[in-house]
């Protein structure tokens, strides 16, 4: 029965509880005093709650109007709840019409920096935005995006710049599914490679072959440590501290005395300076020992700085180095292929031991859940032989 409040009952009604007026429709008074609508139903067997908002909004007249509507819907089997959701994601969706891909792109960056460590990361990911996709669609709304404009940016660099085209799409989708997380887009990821574009786009592999980091020749390792070690200046001892315990650049080159035990002979990377992001112990071998013993500390935390700056050292000047002494091409990263290229072909090392020293992953999740041990001493043994091998100059 409709009809069992009054205006001026709703008005006076002070003691907590529910009060029906009929037809599913209810006041809530709460012990605060505070008063609002609720619509009471029932749709396939499921009975449901649905607020219409405070008795201080919304007159009784209107409560019942929009009670009024909703059985409407419940009466075609149409779930009020879900058409007030959708609507309102409507509304959200047109409202976020007006947000850009740039402006999403800058966003997703500045929020995820600081979990980047490689500084060439930092600069090469806005820089390959602004170089091949704001140009395209950065000012359009990020919603109105579709394969069509994702195709536009890839294919004019897909064959000639696979590597720049690979990471160009990863950095699409990224952006396009923060802004989905943030409710600014609705629906599948246009740039998603699985099942998406790679039905219409060539494999990378087959329009680009994989290059491999130019890398000296291993038998030519003692002559090169031998003209290395006449160079006098603080980029030279950095190189070689690289070669000797075939680190990253970038690692050696954030190299600071607080890592370095140099009694235990140990160099402890921590886990936010490598790659992998898991702490790596670095055996040191006598070559390396004597190369810090012969470093100068100052008031910078660096082993390897520059000498008025305190400031790390460039790895262009040690690329400039490498250069001097051996012409363009080589790269310093390469030494690391040069010694994994030894222990294959001169050694009887086992091949998971060379890429622990490497800090590579090694085995499966599973496998590497029941290691106990990082074969610290087997891994000294094996730079140990490193250092006889190209021949210990320091």
């Amino acid at each position: 029965m409709q009809g069992k409040l009054t205006a001026l009952g709703v008005a006076r009604l002070k003691t907590p509880g529910m009060y029906g007026d009929g037809y599913g429709l209810w006041l809530q008074v709460t012990g605060k005093g505070a008063k609002s609508w609720i619509y009471r139903y029932t749709l396939a067997g499921r009975s449901r709650e649905m607020g219409l908002g405070s008795a201080q909004t919304f007159s009784l007249a209107e409560a019942r109007d929009r009670a009024r509507e909703c059985r409407k819907l419940t009466a075609d089997g149409v779930d009020p709840i879900e058409i007030r959701k959708e609507k309102r994601q409507q509304a959200e969706l047109e409202a976020a019409r007006s947000v850009t891909f740039i402006q999403c792109a800058k966003a997703y960056f500045e929020a995820h920096k600081a979990g980047w460590r490689n500084e060439t990361h930092l600069k090469q990911w806005p820089a390959s935005m602004e170089a091949y996709v704001y140009p395209v669609f950065g000012d359009l709304p990020v919603a109105a995006i579709d394969t069509g404009l994702v195709m536009k940016v890839l294919e004019g660099i897909w064959t000639t710049k696979a590597e720049t085209a690979t990471r160009v799409r990863g950095r699409i989708e990224v952006v396009l599914d923060w802004a989905t997380t943030r409710g600014y887009r609705r629906g599948e990821n246009p740039a998603r490679w699985k099942g998406h574009l790679q039905n219409l786009l060539p494999k990378r592999s087959k329009v680009q072959r994989v290059k491999h980091h130019p890398a000296l020749p291993f038998d030519q390792m003692p002559d090169f440590m031998a003209d290395l070690a006449k160079e006098t200046r603080v980029k030279a001892r950095l190189l070689e501290f690289i070669i000797f315990t075939a680190a990253r650049a970038g690692e050696a080159a954030e190299a600071r005395w607080s890592d370095i035990d140099l009694n235990a002979a140990v160099w402890t990377i921590p886990a936010e300076r490598m790659k992998a992001g898991v702490e790596h112990r670095v055996p040191l071998s006598e070559p390396v020992l004597a190369i810090l013993k012969r470093m100068e500390r100052s008031d910078s935390p660096l082993v390897f700085c520059g000498p008025q700056t305190r400031d790390r050292i460039d790895n262009k000047l040690v690329r400039d180095l490498l250069a001097k002494l051996r012409g363009r091409g080589l790269t310093i990263h390469g030494f690391r292929s040069t010694f994994r290229d030894w222990v294959a072909e001169r050694t009887s090392f086992p091949r998971d031991l060379a890429e622990m020293t490497l800090a590579h992953t090694v085995g499966g999740t599973t496998e590497r859940a029941y290691w106990r041990s990082d074969l610290f001493e087997k891994r000294r043994e094996l730079m140990d032989a490193w250092a006889v091998y190209i021949g210990a100059q320091a």
